[in-house]
């Protein structure tokens, strides 16, 4: 088997999909995308076909390494985020020439179930409330939700209190009947971290995430030391190599390797069982597309320490398309109970309606975050 062509789709709310064909007819699917940033990984993934048309698929250790290593300068996000597309294509064509599931590549399913968490509120949230119940129609107990808007290096009582509010509200209106993590985000300094840390832990949130940003990960120990809140980081972390270093610190709970950033299936499997070895938990950030989701869940069911996976149905930021919009086989991913099973579909499990996919990436929007000012003109994180 050979590899002929890759073709790579742009599609709304956001995402990219690329299409791996074969001499033999077998095709695979991936999801190589930076949000925000899709043509430049899209530029990235052809740049890289010419280490893929012509070999076998099968093959993935060793094409993993070439498009790894071949090129001398390496990681980062946008060549991680382009591997990361390519590999899980690979491992889709493997699993369909074998008529097995990714997983069962892997060496085999220890779960039968992945629980699952569901965003609420947006940018700004509000109503979370209402939103909660809203998602909990739809099989959820478990939510996560922005922390902040924008947060100043060191912020007022009053910006403090309005973080706090609508978390507040959550406890009064469900008591212990749901959980949530809190996505910082990156938007909290680390002097605003250790007030903020302090005043949710009564509240008892599953996590907080992105505390503060990657590029502080030095001060994750320090944060952890103050809190008793479980802290979780990883979606800008695009390596094992990145993540060895958080490991060796100490003080995050919780990794949250993006299977389409951070190498694929291949390199987040590896970075499971690193976590695995500092007892320290999985929960693979995706509040991406289907094909990143059915990757996800293939780490998920052959990793121990997998506790959490997001997703993006009904995220805010998913519009003019859904998760389940662009595949044929939408009932793999019923949500029960709060968590999705384990797909017995060859590959990645996904069926994509390539139809709609070549219609709309016809008119496919360029995403770009918003760019944040603080009240002085300085620029916010988003």
């Amino acid at each position: 088997m050979k590899i002929t062509r890759l073709t790579t789709y742009r599609v709304p709310p956001r995402w990219m999909f690329l299409k791996i064909e074969t001499d033999e007819g077998i095709v695979g699917w991936g999801e190589p995308v930076l949000e925000g940033r899709a043509r430049t990984v899209e530029a990235a993934v052809q740049e890289l076909s010419h280490y893929l048309v012509g070999q076998d698929p099968r093959n993935i250790n060793d094409l993993w390494q070439v498009m790894y290593r071949g090129g001398f300068y390496r990681g980062g996000p946008v060549l991680m985020s382009a591997i990361a597309g390519i590999d899980q294509a690979l491992w889709d064509i493997l699993g369909k020439s074998l008529n097995v599931p990714v997983y069962q590549l892997l060496g085999g399913k220890l779960r039968d179930r992945m629980k699952t968490y569901c965003w609420v509120g947006g940018d700004r949230p509000a109503e979370v409330v209402d939103a909660i119940r809203l998602a909990q129609t739809r099989g959820f107990d478990t939510f996560k939700m922005n922390g902040t808007e924008e947060f100043g290096m060191v912020d007022t009582h009053a910006a403090v209190d309005r973080a706090l509010e609508k978390f507040t509200e959550i406890r009064a209106a469900f008591g212990s009947g749901v959980d949530f993590g809190i996505d910082f985000h990156g938007r909290v300094s680390l002097p605003m971290a250790k007030v903020l840390l302090r005043e949710l832990e009564p509240l008892r949130p599953l996590f907080v995430e992105e505390p503060v940003l990657a590029e502080h990960a030095e001060q994750y120990p320090r944060l952890a030391e103050h809190t008793a809140i479980p802290l979780a980081a990883g979606e800008r972390m695009y390596s094992r190599y990145d993540f060895k270093r958080v490991l060796a610190g100490g003080g995050i709970a919780i990794l949250q390797p993006d299977v389409s950033h951070a190498g694929g299936i291949s390199e987040c499997v590896r970075i499971a069982s690193m976590a695995e070895a500092h007892d320290v938990a999985l929960a693979l950030h995706c509040p991406l597309g289907p094909l990143a989701l059915a990757a996800c869940l293939q780490v998920d069911f052959v990793s121990h320490n997998a506790v959490f996976q997001e997703q993006s149905m009904g995220i805010h930021y998913n519009r003019g398309a859904d998760l389940l919009d662009y595949i044929s086989n939408p009932e793999d991913f019923a949500v029960k109970d709060g968590f999705l099973s384990a797909s017995t579909r060859p590959g990645l499990g996904v069926v994509m309606d390539e139809e709609r996919i070549v219609e709309a990436a016809k008119n496919a929007p360029d995403w770009h975050n918003p760019v944040w000012r603080h009240p002085d003109g300085s620029v916010a994180e988003w």
